[in-house]
């Protein structure tokens, strides 16, 4: 599993914690990541998602909410709600990851820790957010520059 892979998965077991638990300190955060060994790199990484995604969930659920139909954001499954808030903030943040690889990420994900409709669900609504974002085609200009 590659460094990034492992460093969302840690990102949504955090944010999933935070939901259930509270404490989101340094020191919950550093009693967390004890419970989980791993590479510094996936670390790092999962604390940069985990920092933006705190910082920007106000906007990171606006766009979700604006994307569901026939659905509220507060009748979200906390894991599927906190993969989309990931994947979005990843899509708005991200520049060198492409937005297919944060959105096949996402659904792995979802069809990880989620019931057996997240994969499909989270799915629909993360590519109605690129859509609607104009970020679906992210880094594939320069995924074709390289194979040029």
């Amino acid at each position: 599993m590659g460094v990034r892979h492992i460093g969302r998965e840690l990102a949504l077991k955090a944010l999933y914690r935070i939901d259930i638990c509270g404490g989101a300190s340094s020191e919950d955060l550093a009693v967390f990541f004890g419970s989980f060994p791993c590479d510094e790199r996936a670390r790092r990484f999962a604390e940069r998602l985990i920092e933006g995604v705190r910082r920007d969930q106000r906007e990171l659920d606006g766009y979700i909410a604006d994307a569901l139909e026939h659905w509220t954001v507060k009748r979200l499954s906390r894991i599927d709600h906190n993969i989309m808030r990931l994947a979005v903030w990843e899509l708005l943040n991200l520049e060198d990851v492409p937005a297919r690889v944060t959105m096949d990420e996402a659904i792995e994900l979802a069809k990880t820790y989620g019931d057996q409709e997240s994969g499909r669900f989270v799915n629909g609504v993360l590519d109605q957010i690129a859509e609607r974002l104009k970020l679906k085609r992210k880094g594939e200009e320069r995924t074709s520059a390289k194979s040029a």
